[in-house]
């Protein structure tokens, strides 16, 4: 069979066929005797071999071993080719994040483009006051892709970079919320942070209460945390019981009361929020340092109620709680009344 018709039948090129056989790849057994390369029925089946071979990413050197060498074994080379097919996959889906950020940031021109590319650069800087840089001296009016700045937002380990990133998105007028609420949604506790801490900024955007209210079952203490004292000073009441636990675990506990107090301005939530205050002063788990917490928080509750459980705690058996009770008490009946209009006679 000549060239062309080996072309024909296989679609490989005929400049390609001429280059396996300088490479010695597969060299036609014979020739006419105009001397035209002529191919056996063998040489095709080889062709064949090379053209399977190279659809699975292997050089025209590894097939040339892999078909002349009788003891070559293929599992070391495959499990290379599957390490580079991944590596390429990831740098393809990075081009195509970076398009897509791109071409949500809508440019008008190379200009634009430039500038997001140079950001995009930055962004990726070892350096952590480079980043940060690259976010604060943003040109006023300059295109970015809150998409960008979200993405970055969720990657970022360094506090300072991220909160210049988070103050960015806040400005972005919420258009990050997609890539947020993914990474809301992540399986690593750490990108989850991160996306809430920049919806706790935020917190106007279209969908941002839901999300928080969503990250009140987090199984992260710290997501739970951070959701709960946004909803708390917005009033949402689901943040409850995330608050009162962390008045008694001592995590952002003076935070969280002050949450509290301003949920306790809804006279039922009041109750609510006292009756669970009061069980966990009672909890035989409760020791002095948690009671003190506790008896704290109360003083930042409207209503007689907690009041009243302050006056109990005022001759507590346990004097550091009744000392601190006693002093709360006493900054009570020093404020204004209009400060202690939600207390009754």
């Amino acid at each position: 069979m000549l060239i062309g018709d080996v072309a024909r039948h296989s679609g490989v090129s005929t400049r390609m066929l001429r280059h396996y056989d300088a490479l010695g790849l597969v060299r036609p057994t014979g020739r006419t005797a105009g001397g035209y390369r002529e191919y056996s029925a063998e040489d095709v089946r080889r062709i064949f071999h090379v053209e399977s071979l190279r659809s699975l990413g292997l050089s025209l050197k590894q097939i040339g071993r892999a078909l002349e060498d009788p003891a070559f074994t293929p599992s070391a080379l495959i499990s290379d080719l599957i390490r580079w097919t991944r590596d390429r996959l990831v740098r393809e889906q990075e081009l195509l994040e970076r398009l897509r950020a791109i071409d949500a940031s809508e440019p008008t021109g190379w200009q634009d483009v430039l500038r997001i590319v140079e950001l995009m650069r930055e962004l990726d800087s070892p350096s952590a006051a480079r980043r940060q840089q690259a976010v604060l001296t943003r040109p006023e009016g300059a295109s970015a892709s809150a998409e960008l700045l979200a993405g970055a937002a969720l990657a970022e380990s360094d506090p300072h970079v991220a909160g210049a990133l988070r103050w960015a998105l806040a400005r972005s007028d919420g258009d990050g919320m997609a890539a947020l609420t993914a990474g809301a949604h992540a399986e690593d506790a750490d990108i989850r942070r991160r996306a809430v801490l920049a919806i706790a900024e935020m917190p106007e955007a279209p969908g941002a209460i839901a999300v928080l209210a969503d990250a009140l079952g987090d199984p992260d203490t710290v997501v739970r945390g951070h959701a709960a004292l946004v909803l708390g000073r917005r009033g949402v009441p689901a943040a409850v019981p995330v608050l009162v636990g962390m008045v008694v675990e001592g995590a952002n506990d003076v935070e969280a009361a002050e949450a509290l107090g301003t949920l306790s301005q809804d006279p039922v939530c009041a109750d609510r929020i006292t009756a669970a205050l009061a069980g966990e002063l009672a909890a035989p788990t409760a020791d002095s340092a948690t009671r003190i917490r506790i008896t704290q928080a109360l003083v930042e509750l409207t209503g007689t109620t907690a009041r009243e459980i302050l006056r109990q705690l005022a001759h507590d058996g346990d004097r550091a709680v009744a000392l601190i009770a006693s002093a709360l008490l006493r900054v009570l009946d020093e404020r204004p009344s209009e400060d202690r209009s939600g207390e009754g006679p």
